[in-house]
């Protein structure tokens, strides 16, 4: 828009001067196109000098005419390909700007505003507000909003997932705020409540249907694009994000969903209702509140369901994070039960643990029984293997472990003891010393100990040697130095010994 002196200077210039649109744009710094529109609107547009230059889209005119009437909403990259065979030779940008000259104009669509009964309606959507870091990851943060139709009133709640648990936490924490359920809640094709859909044919979610009788109400999800039709919570979000979320700082979701819950109650509550300026939001839904279809006593359960696989590890993954279980129930298909709180693991009837549930990102959260118990295992398990091992290479070990358990001598260290022996100094040796301990009835590490040294002293060989000696020859030439012992010898041939001489440093 210019001014209208303006306006009026141009067409004074063009019809008492006989300027040239391009003088006069050049002369007022105006853009050229400006001058035009203002020179066209009085009907003072001057023709251009010399022939007009044929354009390259005018043999293909019938036929775009032709193709646009039977198919009005072909794209203009379709059309271009079905000209550029039959001989045209333009580039793509300009074919699209030329067809627009052609294409014939789209109807405007008028919309009748929608006006419900109180109580009879709630509208229902998700609103994605970023991402925000949680326990060293990032996840994506959720706004669960409900609208009642007539009188506006919001419910808002933050969540950092949008599956079914989450869906059915909004729907039972919304009930609980307005102390009442709609008649109708109204969706649009959300996964949560719609699987499928084919034009009218509508296969809703097993569990959304369950909340639904739960709860008595109607759900219904909006006809396939006509947004239109829930434009009470698309607004609603609206308002969030330019009223509540929009420089908002907050620590964490807990603090978020209080400074909702106080937004809610004071700055959306006490805004004008749209259908009756007069009044507030609060107002209106004094009046709508009675109306609503009361909530049941028991909350329809809203935790999350989900089979998952344990693998080697005693752990299984659940929303990006790993909880432990029992060792004893590895390589099997479990059922996590998850709240917004806890998650529970269960196989069938039974629950194996409960964790408190984390938010943050590839999180190992561990019960201390589940690792404890695990080594245990593993421990008893070696032992197992270390008994087997024992009793493959020396056969005299079953009597002499058997009278140490009769006993009550411990099994676990003497195995592991003589495990080493079998490696010092060999099995004939260590078979003959077992054989002949418990032939004495003497089960002990000591004895068998004894009876192996005497079989290398009669074989005039030097004792076994339980630390490993180094090969390197810094260690192998060094030389013990031998002490100074003449003091002693002083004292012994001392006649006074309790005055003995004094020493030397």
């Amino acid at each position: 828009m210019i001014p209208l002196e303006t306006e009026a200077e141009i067409v004074r210039l063009a019809h008492a001067e006989k300027w040239l649109p391009g003088t006069i744009a050049r002369q007022l710094c105006l853009h050229h196109s400006v001058v035009s529109r203002v020179l066209g609107q009085q009907g003072l547009l001057f023709a251009r000098s010399g022939a007009a230059r044929p354009c390259k889209i005018e043999p293909f005119v019938p036929f775009i005419l032709e193709t646009l009437k039977k198919y009005p909403d072909l794209a203009a990259s379709r059309l271009y390909q079905m000209v550029h065979v039959r001989g045209y030779d333009g580039g793509p940008d300009h074919f699209r700007t030329m067809l627009a000259r052609y294409r014939p104009p789209k109807p405007s669509e008028a919309y009748l505003r929608l006006r419900t009964l109180p109580a009879e309606q709630g509208q229902v959507d998700w609103g994605h507000f970023g991402r925000i870091a949680v326990d060293g990851g990032m996840r994506d943060l959720f706004a669960f909003v409900m609208v009642l139709s007539y009188s506006r009133k919001v419910f808002l709640r933050f969540y950092l997932s949008r599956a079914m648990g989450a869906f059915l936490r909004g729907h039972v924490e919304a009930f609980a705020y307005f102390q009442g359920v709609p008649r109708v809640l109204l969706y649009d094709n959300l996964k949560s409540a719609v699987l499928m859909r084919v034009r009218d044919a509508i296969r809703f979610h097993p569990t959304m249907l369950e909340c639904a009788k739960h709860y008595r109400f109607a759900p219904t999800p909006v006809n396939l694009a006509r947004g239109n039709e829930k434009g009470r919570v698309e607004r609603a979000i609206r308002y969030v994000r330019s009223s509540f979320f929009a420089a908002r700082p907050f620590s964490c979701l807990d603090d978020l969903n209080t400074q909702a819950l106080d937004w809610m109650r004071t700055i959306s509550d006490l805004r004008p209702c749209p259908e009756d300026p007069l009044r507030t939001v609060l107002e209106v839904f004094d009046e709508e509140q009675p109306r609503l279809m009361p909530a049941p006593d028991n909350p329809f359960p809203s935790d999350d369901r989900l089979e998952v696989h344990a693998g080697k590890t005693p752990y299984v993954r659940f929303d990006r994070n790993d909880y432990s279980i029992p060792h004893t129930h590895v390589r099997r298909t479990l059922l996590v039960v998850a709240s917004a709180d806890t998650v529970r693991i269960v196989d069938g009837p039974d629950v194996l643990t409960t964790h408190s549930r984390c938010w943050g990102v590839r999180k190992q959260i561990e019960a201390p029984e589940h690792i404890q118990g695990l080594i245990d295992f593993k421990r008893r398990a070696s032992e197992h293997r270390g008994l087997d091992h024992l009793h493959h290479a020396v056969p005299a070990c079953q009597d002499f472990l058997r009278l140490l358990a009769e006993r009550g001598g411990n099994l676990g260290s003497t195995v592991s003891r003589l495990l080493r022996y079998l490696d010092w100094f060999g099995p004939v040796p260590l078979d003959a010393a077992l054989r002949e301990a418990a032939e004495r009835g003497a089960p002990s590490l000591g004895a068998v100990r004894h009876l192996l040294d005497q079989q290398r002293r009669a074989l005039g060989q030097l004792p076994a040697l339980s630390a490993p000696i180094s090969n390197d020859p810094r260690v192998c030439n060094q030389r013990a130095h031998a002490p100074n012992l003449s003091t002693y010898d002083q004292l012994r041939t001392s006649p006074n010994h309790d005055n003995p001489p004094p020493t030397s440093a």
